[in-house]
């Protein structure tokens, strides 16, 4: 079922900072919270494979994420659409935390959506050119990660995982609110990176 008036709940549905302003809009607010709440895949199981189009510094590419972890861990966050302020925020945090995460041997990769033509305007003004951002028009990326936004199911939740090189997902983060998204997975890769020193970047 598809929800009306959504500029009314806009920045909450991004952020989770929003007057609430009718019985409406709080009946959706609690749809949210119970959608960020919810379990992504758990850790220890297998990342799906996937192969998609994205953008880096503006120009498309085709990213694979077994060629991915063959460098080292991956950092997948997905999120609900370009140029929104939560994902906006989340972007740049990512973008100032990205020279760490190539110290520590990571790859950052974005998952929303949106078209190659927004990903390539998003990758270079709100990305920074710093890491990559993909397409998946068709919801299938983030169908296998149970990482749908279930109020608005042509978006992603806002979920991050960090998967090791062997394919393990090692942890999940469901979370409307962008803030801590680069912090948690973070700690997470550092704690990989100590493990494996010799598998940090030269």
């Amino acid at each position: 079922m598809r929800l009306g008036r959504p500029g009314l709940i806009r920045s909450t549905h991004l952020t989770g900072k929003c007057p609430i302003r009718s019985p409406f809009a709080l009946a959706f607010v609690a749809t949210l919270a119970s959608a960020s709440a919810l379990a992504a895949l758990p850790n220890g199981t297998q990342a799906p494979d996937f192969t998609t189009q994205a953008s880096l510094a503006g120009k498309p590419f085709t990213f694979a994420l077994a060629d991915a972890l063959k460098k080292g861990p991956v950092v997948l966050y997905f999120y609900p659409a370009a140029f929104t302020p939560g994902c906006t925020v989340e972007a740049h945090n990512f973008a100032e935390a990205s020279d760490k995460f190539k110290d520590l041997g990571a790859t950052v990769i974005g998952v929303s959506y949106d078209s190659v033509d927004t990903l390539n305007r998003f990758s270079v003004s709100e990305c920074r050119n710093k890491f990559a951002v993909a397409s998946d028009p068709d919801q299938k990326i983030m169908k296998a990660y149970d990482a749908v936004l279930p109020p608005k199911p042509e978006w992603a939740n806002r979920t991050s995982y960090v998967i090791a090189p062997t394919g393990e997902i090692l942890y999940s983060y469901t979370q409307l609110n962008p803030d801590k998204h680069v912090e948690n997975t973070m700690a997470v890769v550092q704690k990989w990176a100590d493990a494996h020193p010799h598998k940090k970047k030269a």
